[in-house]
């Protein structure tokens, strides 16, 4: 009997590999970094992006879903810090995105609204200023990128204080404003609810570990 289930589950892991024209295999066994035989990636991936013009590096992890970007991914700095948590529609960036220092302060909130890139215009629902909780549907061009809707908020690490915010409607800045001088003093900042998670559940563990999976072609 466990000779039967032995070979079974050998033969559905074989045909599971076999799907994939290129794959990255994980310390546990489980599949990363697949792409499929037409050359679009799906499932788990993980990016590196080395130091680039003083700018730091970072890696991102997430799932694709047909060689798009979908739902939450985390940005890592090469340290291991928890450094961003971006969310993904279509490929794009979609819904509020936030990025930490290296303490894992919050720094900056960006709200994004995705676009359809399937079709030439999409329409979105705004709410109307003039009218409270009252929502339009508007028609807008698809350029073929995210647009910025919402508030973006500018942090201070240190207090933990917006230091600046920025209203956007479909790409257009409405209204920006600026809070007073910030402290140099250094206060107890509560870390977001995101980085003590990761935090929690990453503590003493070291890097996944993957070796390539190539079947070539």
């Amino acid at each position: 009997m466990r000779l039967i289930l032995f070979v079974f589950l050998l033969g559905f892991s074989v045909c599971s590999f076999a799907q994939w024209k290129d794959y990255k295999l994980t310390s546990k066994g489980d599949t990363l970094n697949r792409i499929d035989k037409l050359g679009r990636k799906w499932g788990p991936w993980k990016h590196h992006h080395d130091n680039v013009r003083g700018e730091p590096g970072y890696e991102e992890e997430g799932w694709y879903e047909k060689d798009r970007k979908e739902g939450e991914w985390r940005l890592y700095s090469l340290m291991g810090d928890l450094v961003g948590i971006e969310y993904y529609k279509w490929g794009l960036k979609d819904s509020i995105c936030r990025y930490f220092n290296k303490d894992g302060a919050l720094r900056l909130e960006q709200s994004w609204r995705a676009m359809n890139p399937d079709k030439e215009y999409d329409t979105l629902e705004i709410e109307d200023p003039d009218k409270f909780d009252t929502y339009r549907t508007v028609i807008v061009k698809n350029e073929g990128a995210a647009i910025k809707h919402g508030v973006w908020k500018y942090y201070d690490p240190v207090s933990g204080r917006v230091i600046r915010s920025e209203l956007y409607t479909l790409g257009k800045l409405e209204q920006e404003a600026k809070s007073a001088p910030v402290t140099t003093e250094k206060k107890p900042v509560a870390k977001p609810k995101e980085v003590v998670e990761f935090e929690k559940k990453n503590s003493g563990k070291k890097k996944v570990r993957y070796k390539d999976g190539s079947t070539g072609g």
